[in-house]
């Protein structure tokens, strides 16, 4: 600018640019970004520790199952863990495992009968039907009978069991047991004060008994009439071979039976503060007594010594039948069959797991039960096993027993 004829020059001005609106550079930014951003590197990490990193990115599908007792492996929460790097859930209907063999299954992915007779049954129902249908076949369990410490130790008093003895063990868990010394005593109506339970501190008037599911519809309670059918028989111990014989052998041993709790209802109220006053002996698998013993050594640092298991002398061992009923089935019975880390934990749940060629995989469950130290029982590796009657006179005996209608193998109703 020009005034008269002096050039001014104007003083530079110093531009201050306003604060920035934008998100992005506010002051507070870092304090909103950095706590959302550990908290989603957190989870990645997870999800990496745990296989399922990309979880949320793939399509998980729900299996529909129906099984009874098995139904504890698939509840696992480590089980869950595996499957769903697998991309699996599975969701479960309860149910008794001669029930899923008569019920309709058309709805469902898999069934999980615990034993081969009710597998039989599915698997002849859908070969019928010409349906599409894979057996797996993962693990075995045998049958036992779970009771209380005084209740073993008054057989044990009378010639009946037999403790185990386990070094650096003062109270043993599982005792073996003379069946038929066992059944004698039920057939003449003793009653556990007639054995002397009053020693122990108890006072029961009681029949001597061990109580099992109802048998129309359990594979243990029918695995148990199986056992009772071939110990009473005696010398010899032959299976029905008519349907005849079946008949009239059930009616022979049904008196010797007591059966009626559900299914699913038989075992946890066994592990109930009030199981021993409902149910003092009651028959179970073996891998339920072992997982339980395992649960409460981590919470108790413990064992349970007042809950103990007889091994009755002619062992069943029950071969629960992984039945897939639709391809994503099969995919999961693969699974449960072959991937090393479900294996494991079938093993930790304690089954015994088998390898390819159907038969028990060595020492695995004994060693694993040694590493917790839970005392391992000597019938760990027995493979000795009462035979099963065939499926049509086990049927037979069922339905007299049980006052129950058969079922038949052939049919070919709908699932």
């Amino acid at each position: 600018m020009v005034v008269g004829e002096r050039r001014v020059v104007e003083e530079p001005s110093l531009a201050v640019r306003r604060p920035s609106s934008s998100f992005w550079s506010r002051r507070g930014f870092l304090a909103a970004f950095l706590p959302a951003l550990a908290f989603v590197l957190t989870g990645v990490t997870a999800l990496a520790v745990s296989g399922n990193t990309l979880l949320p990115f793939e399509r998980v599908i729900t299996l529909e199952g129906k099984m009874a007792s098995k139904r504890d492996f698939f509840e696992d929460e480590e089980v869950q863990r595996l499957l769903m790097k697998h991309h699996i859930k599975v969701h479960i209907t309860s149910s008794g495992s001669r029930e899923v063999a008569i019920q309709d299954i058309s709805s469902y992915d898999f069934v999980f009968p615990s034993g081969q007779p009710a597998a039989d049954l599915i698997t002849s129902r859908l070969a019928a039907r010409n349906a599409y249908a894979k057996v797996h076949r993962p693990f075995v369990s045998p049958i036992v009978l779970a009771t209380y410490r005084e209740y073993a130790e008054t057989l044990q008093d009378r010639g009946m069991a037999a403790a185990q003895r386990t070094p650096g063990q003062d109270r043993p868990l599982y005792y073996g047991l003379d069946m038929l010394e066992f059944l004698r005593s039920i057939d003449d109506k003793l009653q556990w004060n007639d054995l002397g339970i009053q020693k122990y501190g108890i006072a029961n008037a009681n029949r001597v008994l061990a109580q099992s599911p109802d048998v129309c519809g359990s594979n243990s309670a029918g695995t148990y009439l199986a056992l009772v059918s071939f110990t009473w028989r005696g010398k010899g111990n032959e299976v029905p071979q008519s349907d005849q014989e079946a008949d009239a052998r059930a009616r022979a041993i049904k008196p010797l039976l007591e059966q009626g709790l559900p299914a699913a209802d038989v075992f946890r109220t066994y592990i109930s503060p009030e199981g021993k006053g409902i149910a003092p002996v009651v028959v179970a698998y073996e891998h339920q007594y072992l997982t339980y013993q395992a649960q409460f050594l981590a919470e108790s640092k413990r064992l349970d010594t007042d809950r103990v298991l007889l091994y009755p002398a002619g062992q069943m061992v029950t071969q629960p039948l992984f039945i897939a009923l639709t391809e994503d089935g099969d995919r999961l019975g693969e699974l449960i069959t072959r991937d090393p880390e479900l294996r494991r934990r079938a093993m930790e749940l304690g089954f015994r797991i088998l390898d390819p060629s159907g038969e028990v995989a060595g020492d695995q469950l004994s060693r694993f039960l040694t590493e917790r130290g839970i005392p391992v029982p000597s019938v760990a590796s027995d493979n000795t096993r009462s035979s099963m009657p065939r499926l049509r006179f086990l049927e037979r005996m069922i339905s007299v027993v049980g006052d129950c209608p058969a079922a038949d193998p052939a049919a070919g109703t709908s699932g």
